[in-house]
């Protein structure tokens, strides 16, 4: 039906004729010249219909923006002066011969001709209209383009691209398994998958050697700007790689997709542990980009009678910190209520601070309301381990650690971004040596990152110190967004055997729920690991947007519904007597 795509028109393509299809972006009725710019996937080209051309220029008439239309026509240069240079195609113009209306439109809820802000709940119901949007569209080519750079890689790479199964059975990966009931198995269910990660680790066991897939992956949890209960990873697995040759290939991965789609060269990534960026930015995901650090002062704080700060300095698991930010004495006490609050959704009690207004004048020089609470020789020492200077400001956290490490590295986030200092630069970093696992609130231990990651200490080692054991695993981290993780795989029985005895698995249990994987690893199962970039993520840092559901075709509300076709519904009492499922009252709050 077609000869070009409207961005493809340009100057060499004069007095030619051509064929476009496509939606009207906009009209314009110039009294007695009709403008229709005409938009497809490609961009936008202007058609000019005059009444010479009676029978279209009365078709013309009638169209308004959306409808998709037909348009045959000659190519032409622009008149000098209405030369567009903000549009590719704005130094030609096709004078249309011939109209046809192929589908006439609705008025659109959502103006595409125009910059306005519409709500995302329009956007989501009418989503087949918001993508037509050329940012829209724009961000789902770049999502193609890369995805295909990848496979291009991983091929060229020798990983071989092999489909998992979606229908599996429920394993614990650290959030909820969807649930999909078997009619022909009464009383049983399969679980989506979280992530491919038993399949590919069976296919090392089978010889594979080098797998990757573009896979559809599930998790019913809370979500966030970033989170999606669907969402698509970039799943690799490789046998007989050790940790460092892994990094190394992805890595490299990375490199040519930012190389290649933004012409940025990444460099050299370097290498922080766990516990090095929880200690300088109380994150395991530091953004590099900001140069403020935590500094621990519970040494100096020991000893004072404030017991706000004294307490969490003698306990164990408690953390006394300090945040010096530079130019922030300038910060309003509104600025400083509102951070109080802020630090407060992460479990925080309170935000002491203390303004440097001028540090040559000593205590005089500085203002805060708990100085008279910590003396003024413990105050001075601070500043000069802090190093201050004037006109900063310095904020204090003291608490249990975790609730520290995601206050004070939630409070460095914001504080840079409302002052300004965030370097406008890209800066990756691997994140390395993370423990094996964590503490629950019950005092029980819990996988770090999944229970297939290899530690890097022997069974018996484990055995004697879980809570201390650190994992062969590595998380690529790029300006405080976690691009992927991954580690190296146990493979052999005994160890992973040992790693469930941590999490209080007994043997009945894991053989119940990981038979099938304890028999391949006891079959000559060769060393082997991987990693999963969510690429959702990774398109989202690349084009700048501010979530994921902008990335995605077809996205999920943050209450993991579908506003476009009313997911999840209801389905019929047939239905469910075929599988055996019978629904209880919910009571309505």
């Amino acid at each position: 039906m077609r000869s070009h795509y409207c961005g493809e028109l340009n100057e060499k393509l004069e007095d030619q004729e051509v064929v476009l299809c496509g939606w009207v972006h906009r009209r314009r009725d110039h009294g007695g010249v009709i403008f229709l710019d005409v938009r497809d996937r490609e961009g936008i080209a202007q058609v000019v219909f005059d009444p010479d051309t009676e029978e279209s220029f009365a078709i013309a008439e009638g169209v308004r923006n959306e409808f998709v239309i037909r348009v045959k026509g000659r190519v032409r240069l622009r008149p000098e002066g209405t030369i567009n240079e903000d549009m590719p195609t704005g130094k030609i113009e096709v004078l249309g011969k011939e109209l046809e209306i192929l589908n006439a439109a609705n008025t659109p809820p959502i103006q595409l001709d125009e910059h306005e802000k519409v709500g995302e709940d329009v956007r989501l119901h009418y989503r087949y209209i918001d993508l037509r949007r050329p940012e829209m569209l724009e961000r789902l080519r770049f999502r193609s383009k890369v995805s295909n750079t990848v496979r291009n890689f991983l091929d060229e790479n020798g990983f071989l691209d092999i489909e998992t199964p979606l229908l599996t059975k429920a394993t614990p990966e650290g959030a909820r398994d969807y649930l999909v009931p078997s009619r022909t198995h009464p009383n049983r269910f399969f679980a989506l998958p979280q992530s491919p990660q038993l399949f590919k680790q069976i296919l090392m066991a089978s010889g594979m050697d080098r797998y990757y897939q573009i896979a559809k992956c599930f998790r019913d949890e809370d979500l966030r700007a970033d989170r999606q209960p669907e969402f698509t990873q970039i799943d690799v697995e490789t046998s007989f790689m050790d940790e460092e040759q892994i990094m190394e290939v992805m890595e490299a991965l990375i490199v040519q997709v930012f190389k290649t789609h933004l012409n940025v060269d990444l460099g050299s990534f370097p290498r922080m542990s766990y516990a090095e960026a929880m200690r300088r930015y109380g994150s395991d995901k530091p953004d590099l980009r900001i140069d403020l650090e935590l500094m621990d002062i519970a040494e100096q704080m020991k000893a004072v009678d404030f017991k706000v700060f004294s307490g969490p300095a003698n306990d164990a698991g408690s953390r006394v910190v300090a945040l010096r930010v530079p130019e922030g004495a300038s910060l309003s006490r509104k600025v400083i209520d509102d951070y109080t609050k802020f630090v407060g959704i992460y479990g925080a009690r309170g935000l002491a601070w203390i303004k440097v207004n001028d540090i040559n004048a000593g205590i005089e020089g500085l203002q805060s309301p708990i100085i008279k609470f910590i003396g003024e020789d413990v105050v001075a020492g601070l500043m000069q381990d802090l190093q201050a200077e004037t006109g900063d400001i310095i904020f204090f956290g003291a608490d249990k650690a975790n609730v520290v490490n995601e206050a004070m590295g939630a409070l460095r986030l914001k504080v840079a971004q409302d002052l300004g200092q965030v370097k406008d630069i890209w800066a990756p970093l691997w994140v390395v040596d993370f423990p094996m696992f964590e503490q629950d609130s019950d005092g029980s231990l819990t996988s770090l990152h999944h229970p297939f990651t290899a530690p890097s200490c022997s069974a018996e080692e484990l055995a004697a110190s879980p809570a201390t054991a650190l994992s062969r695993a590595y998380d690529m981290v790029l300006n405080g967004t976690e691009l992927g993780g991954g580690s190296v795989r146990i493979n052999k029985p005994d160890m992973q055997q040992a790693v469930f005895k941590v999490l209080g698995i007994d043997e009945e249990e894991a053989r119940e729920k990981f038979g099938f994987l304890l028999d391949a690893l006891a079959y000559g199962c060769p060393p082997h690991g991987g990693i999963a970039f969510g690429l959702d993520r990774l398109i989202m840092l690349m084009t700048g947007a501010s979530s994921i559901r902008d990335v995605i075709a077809f996205p999920k509300t943050q209450s993991a519904a579908c506003p476009l076709t009313d997911a999840p519904g209801a389905v019929s009492s047939k239905q469910l007597r075929e599988l055996n499922i019978r629904l209880r009252e919910v009571e309505k709050s």
